[in-house]
């Protein structure tokens, strides 16, 4: 079907119902979502007000002073106004049966010259029934498309579908999210962020919200802070240094922070972090959150984010199992240092040939890629029949040994100190000795992660004892 049929008869149903009127308020890409609702027929009965302030002092004297147009801060700004105009104009009027709404984007698509980054924010404030407090729902988008018409064209249908979905299935948060790129492809929409706020949504933790997004594939990664709140990950990333930790984090442990405390030391040693803020973050990846299945427990992700946040760690979720794909996406980010933290474990996986035989290049074009940008990965030593090795005294296949030493001596592995009480401890030892009687484990866990894990039972924890 083609796209235009589909999105037109969501435009149309809105239309038709007399439930919800509005306005629609868009800057930068033009009236690309008011249109399909007047093409649709029927707009009277949906749309109070359409308008669009490109200038920047309209949009000011309109909306407020903004340091930047295209950001939250000015939509919500725009959300929250033109919402209100509805409720002061028209309450009196037909408050007792209409739910009104306010729709709003800004946007930059590609400009005439090119080379400009094309995204936006996106989102509709609305009430699910006459009088009721409002509801709200967020997105931030990047468009994919070439050429601008495609852009704007997109934009239309992912605010059509954001409207519809907001009316019909709020009440249904993942088909929400779901329906957000009907008639689109991920290869021209990506969603980053989407916050669902107000009284609908009470019961919506919004970093299922972000689990979800890369889910269903809507994006490659997203992020939520320590506060529980999402992270547009552009926005987050921008000009910082960045020092990652990818695991499993279940439960996390005195090893892990001890490997982020240690690498943080090193990493800022280095003259072109100086200057930078640095930003730690631990990395969830889809396939560790599937652990073999096709299937996310939310719970135990939950956990696992609840515990993290109790670390003070901001967590990024990703699909990108292959550490190039990850290294190149927080590249495309920022222009600082990049940093990966890892136990010598993980690097021996990396020195698995067949782990790269997606590649036409095989483990050469992955470290091409994975080291192009002077990235560096920070190795915490390991415990092998009772020895520590480490980076300088780590054994790899003959044929790859050449390899390792040159990028052992270009610097790109960083040797860790470490705390030798630390390196017997893993998670998995930490995860099987929770249901039991066996305190243990206790030690091996920082001391908030302990208390928390008590306190909700997580992990199988007999909160009786």
């Amino acid at each position: 079907m083609d796209a235009g049929v589909d999105t037109l008869q969501k435009a149309l149903q809105i239309n038709l119902d007399l439930r919800w009127y509005g306005t629609i308020a868009e800057i930068g890409a033009g009236q690309e979502v008011a249109r399909w609702f007047f093409r649709a027929g029927g707009a009277a009965g949906t749309v109070a007000k359409s308008m669009s302030a490109y200038d920047m002092a309209v949009s000011d004297a309109v909306y407020g002073k903004a340091d930047r147009y295209v950001s939250k801060g000015r939509l919500q700004a725009m959300l929250d106004r033109e919402f209100q105009l509805n409720v002061d104009r028209l309450g009196d009027q037909r408050g007792d049966d209409t739910s009104f709404f306010a729709f709003a984007d800004t946007v930059v698509a590609r400009s005439y010259r090119g080379g400009n980054e094309c995204h936006g924010w996106m989102g509709v404030k609305f009430q699910a029934h006459p009088r009721d407090e409002p509801s709200q729902v967020v997105v931030h988008v990047r468009m994919l498309d070439d050429e601008a018409p495609q852009q704007q064209e997109a934009l239309g249908i992912v605010g059509v579908n954001l409207l519809h979905a907001a009316f019909f299935q709020h009440h249904e948060p993942d088909r929400l999210v779901e329906s957000l790129l009907d008639r689109l492809t991920t290869g021209r929409i990506e969603i980053d962020l989407l916050e669902m706020s107000g009284i609908e949504f009470r019961m919506v933790d919004n970093r299922v919200m972000a689990l979800k997004l890369v889910q269903v594939g809507l994006s490659g990664a997203a992020m939520f802070g320590p506060d529980r709140k999402v992270l547009q990950p552009s926005e987050a990333l921008r000009k910082k240094a960045i020092l990652v930790e990818r695991g499993s984090f279940r439960p996390p442990t005195v090893v892990n922070l001890d490997m982020l405390e240690a690498a943080r030391t090193a990493f800022e040693r280095d003259p072109a972090v100086a200057e930078r803020e640095v930003l730690v973050l631990a990395e969830l990846t889809m396939a560790n959150l599937r652990a073999g299945g096709d299937v996310v427990d939310r719970r135990d992700f939950l956990a696992r984010a609840d515990l993290l946040a109790a670390c003070g760690l901001p967590v990024l979720i990703s699909d990108y199992l292959a550490h190039h794909r990850l290294a190149a996406y927080l590249a495309w980010r920022t222009d600082g240092r990049i940093g990966m933290v890892m136990g010598l474990p993980s690097l021996l996986e990396l020195f698995d040939e067949d782990r790269h035989a997606g590649l036409p290049g095989g483990i050469l074009e992955s470290f091409g890629r994975l080291f192009k940008n002077d990235l560096r990965l920070f190795v915490y030593p390991m415990l092998r029949d009772g020895q520590v090795v480490t980076v300088d005294t780590l054994e790899v296949a003959e044929q790859l040994r050449p390899l390792f030493d040159y990028l052992n001596r270009r610097g790109s592995f960083v040797g860790l100190d470490h705390k030798p009480d630390h390196l017997p401890i893993l998670s998995r030892d930490v995860l099987r000795r929770i249901p039991t009687e066996d305190t243990g484990w206790e030690a091996m866990v920082p001391p908030e992660v302990a208390a928390l894990i008590k306190k909700r039972g997580f992990f199988g924890y007999d909160r009786s004892r």
